[in-house]
């Protein structure tokens, strides 16, 4: 449990956005893929999910890890339009309405909540990213589902202190999450995993080497000289201890970022490609397009909306 305990201290946790929604028609997005952590609630209506087509119980709330492909249905699940990622980014305002006001959260037909955060050790790594776990259902909590209906509220108005509060819950919900993969026993193996790896100290510092210097060399022969390995060596060191390699790790840290620059800033395609690491534009745009099934610039277009 102390190593559990320091996980949680070194983790730090980011609140992204919270929606409230309505499906306005059922449909199937075949390839969902996003880089934040989601938790989802079913208010009324139907949600499933994985090639099985597990059903949310109206109550129950779906955890989708960030980096985590899959497929998601929302509405009812016989006759769903079934589109791509990139439709569904592009189009959203078709399938989804947003609510913004408090008194109808939970109240609306065919309606779910959510809230997408960051959790990263020492703020560099995704946790539940490098636990590679799936998407799993957390079954009827009321403490978590009044967590979530908090953020929803105090993120719909305009009061003072709504972010300290906000980040304070959303907090709370990360902890309340990995208290339930603990206390069920989900997932023991990569808990085990991660709370050896993260003590490491020349792991943690090849980790803090790749966040800062995200846009500059970060071959493998840079990482053995950060963690004092040999060049042979430390791409066999980072993938036994965290189970991939280390270009992978590196290019979803670029993509990560990549995505973090669309949201906040108005740099070019070009601009953000090179910040990241990518002297070719065109390569960029594919590996973007390649990971999360959707050019760059729709990407751009798509946080544009949600903020409106």
């Amino acid at each position: 449990m102390e190593d559990y305990n320091k996980i949680i201290e070194s983790l730090g946790v980011k609140f992204i956005k919270s929606r409230n929604i309505r499906i306005l028609q059922p449909i199937r997005i075949k390839n969902f893929y996003d880089v934040e952590n989601t938790l989802l609630i079913l208010y009324n209506g139907e949600v499933s999910f994985g090639e099985e087509a597990v059903h949310a119980e109206v109550g129950d709330m779906l955890f989708i890890p960030g980096g985590k492909m899959l497929s998601i249905t929302y509405g009812n699940a016989d006759k769903p339009k079934a589109i791509s990622n990139e439709e569904f980014m592009t189009h959203r305002e078709s399938y989804f309405e947003y609510n913004l006001e408090p008194s109808r959260i939970g109240q609306m037909e065919n309606s779910f909540g959510m809230v997408a955060f960051e959790a990263k050790v020492f703020d560099s790594v995704n946790f539940f990213t490098s636990l590679d776990i799936p998407p799993f259902l957390i079954k009827r909590d009321d403490k978590l589902a009044h967590m979530l209906a908090e953020i929803l509220k105090e993120d719909m108005t305009d009061i003072l202190g709504k972010g300290r509060v906000i980040k304070i819950k959303t907090e709370e919900i990360v902890i309340e999450i990995i208290r339930y993969i603990i206390k069920n026993r989900l997932f023991v193996e990569q808990l085990a995993t991660n709370s050896t790896y993260f003590k490491d100290p020349r792991l943690i510092d090849i980790f803090a080497y790749i966040k800062d210097n995200i846009g500059g060399d970060l071959s493998n022969k840079v990482l053995a000289n950060v963690a004092n390995v040999s060049e042979d060596y430390v791409g066999q060191y980072f993938k036994m201890l965290t189970g991939i390699n280390p270009q992978d790790y590196i290019e979803y840290q670029r993509m990560e970022a990549a995505v973090g620059l669309l949201r906040t800033s108005k740099k070019s395609i070009r601009a953000i490609g090179a910040d990241v690491g990518y002297k070719d534009t065109a390569y960029f745009c594919r590996r973007f397009k390649m990971m999360f099934g959707i050019p760059a610039g729709k990407m751009r277009r798509r946080e544009s909306l949600m903020n409106l």
